[in-house]
């Protein structure tokens, strides 16, 4: 959303590819379009009055959006590039802060990772109103899940740094959020990176940030996630895909806590509780020379192993009857239930796409049912033990299979995976995306 014709029509030309993107030149039809159909990611402009440039239109449309939709992730848009203005913007709830002129590769990773770290917000293992209103942890009902919790209330109150791993859907994202909101960081900003979705040639101008023309398309001050998150939380998800070469600039930061901006030499004190994540095997990626040691060494002060959903068979049908209610409220059906052989089907099935899996199959359902009862053949997965024959499966499905392989047999390293699939990492990425991966 911008007050610029000419800015909406760029934008929708670059993001078409990745996206199914609508535009909106004035902020005061943004409440009727939101309630009309479902958006994930919202591009918002910070002004829209000419001569103004204070940014609080796009504060107060922001805290609009967030109370009337707060499931969906609101990326601000300005001119305008002061750090005060982007530690705000994260504080009040913005997934990012792009300042015009934009980089394309930047813009699109950033929009990516805002869905991405969204839609791993809005799953079960997961979100739940309590009482008082407050959004707190699903838990679930596992002793699996009960040692993660008690692991997170030791250690929420320190600064140490913590390695989350875990198949990829189990919520590593969320226990990254909870560790921050019961720190004592808590009313500090909280910012999620994507390093997955990080081309080589943005990391350091992402993290680090970047002065005006230190390269080509400097054409402003940047600021970077470490400065952004300075007295809060930074959570760098997927960090076993960071190139091997970056991996020393990131150790650096970590030891001598302060960084330079690309283009300066001029050394910025950082204070930052330092989350990561990753689905791989960190361990032996360094036995493999693809991890630095004293990296692994660093990050990994606590780590907490997020169970997969298969091993936690227990906290299935809770998780389902979440999901159920969610989305019943969100396409305003009326009641369904699911049918015993539902339940029993869900149950048994092993889940490898984990908590992100058991949703996206919920939300499919409930989308196309037409009664009061969801049944077992409306939950189709691809992946069961008794394959059917290839003639009797789709291209989609064909395509589903040979990532989810690939994946698996790469421990979740996106790179190898694309090797193995003869495609690059961001098409990988994209169809990760596409199949709730």
């Amino acid at each position: 959303m911008d007050d610029n014709k000419n800015v909406l029509t760029s934008l929708k030309l670059l993001l078409s590819d990745y996206f199914e993107v609508s535009t909106l030149l004035s902020p005061n039809l943004l409440m009727n379009c939101l309630r009309e159909e479902p958006v994930d990611v919202i591009l918002l402009d910070m002004n829209f009055t000419a001569g103004i440039n204070t940014g609080n239109e796009g504060f107060y449309w922001l805290s609009e959006i967030r109370r009337h939709n707060p499931n969906a992730a609101v990326v601000l848009f300005t001119a305008y590039g002061e750090i005060d203005l982007a530690v705000r913007a994260l504080k009040e709830g913005a997934a990012d802060f792009i300042v015009k002129p934009w980089n394309n590769a930047k813009l699109i990773a950033s929009l990516q990772s805002a869905y991405r770290i969204r839609m791993s917000e809005n799953q079960a293992g997961v979100q739940k109103k309590e009482s008082g209103g407050e959004s707190k942890l699903m838990w679930g009902v596992s002793s699996a899940m009960e040692q993660v919790r008690g692991t997170i209330q030791k250690v929420a109150q320190t600064d140490v740094n913590v390695l989350v791993t875990g198949e990829n859907g189990t919520g590593k994202e969320l226990i990254a959020r909870e560790l921050h909101n019961l720190s004592g960081r808590a009313k500090e900003p909280l910012v999620m990176v994507d390093v997955a979705a990080l081309t080589e040639t943005l990391f350091e101008s992402e993290l680090f940030g970047h002065v005006k023309g230190s390269f080509t398309d400097a054409q402003a001050d940047r600021t970077g996630k470490f400065e952004a998150a300075n007295g809060g939380t930074l959570f760098l998800d997927e960090i076993g895909n960071i190139p091997y070469h970056l991996q020393a600039k990131l150790l650096t930061v970590l030891q001598n806590r302060e960084i330079a901006k690309v283009g300066s030499n001029k050394p910025i004190p950082i204070n930052i509780r330092l989350i990561s994540a990753t689905n791989s095997n960190l361990s032996k990626m360094v036995a493999q020379g693809k991890f630095r040691e004293d990296l692994l060494y660093r990050i990994n002060t606590v780590h907490i192993a997020m169970p997969p959903l298969r091993e936690r068979k227990e906290d299935i049908i809770p998780l389902a009857d979440f999901f159920l209610e969610k989305y019943i409220d969100k396409y305003r059906k009326p009641p369904i239930d699911f049918s015993a052989e539902a339940r029993e089907k869900l149950a048994f099935y092993s889940f490898p796409g984990n908590v992100r899996e058991l949703q996206h199959a919920i939300e499919k359902a409930v989308i196309l049912c037409d009664g009061k009862q969801l049944q077992a053949h409306d939950f189709l997965f691809y992946a069961v033990d008794h394959e059917p024959e290839i003639n009797d499966i789709s291209l989609d499905e064909m395509e589903y299979r040979m990532i989810q392989n690939a994946l698996t047999k790469h421990n979740g390293n996106l790179s190898a995976a694309a090797s193995q699939l003869k495609i690059t990492r961001q098409t990988l990425y994209n169809k990760m995306k596409k199949y709730g991966l």
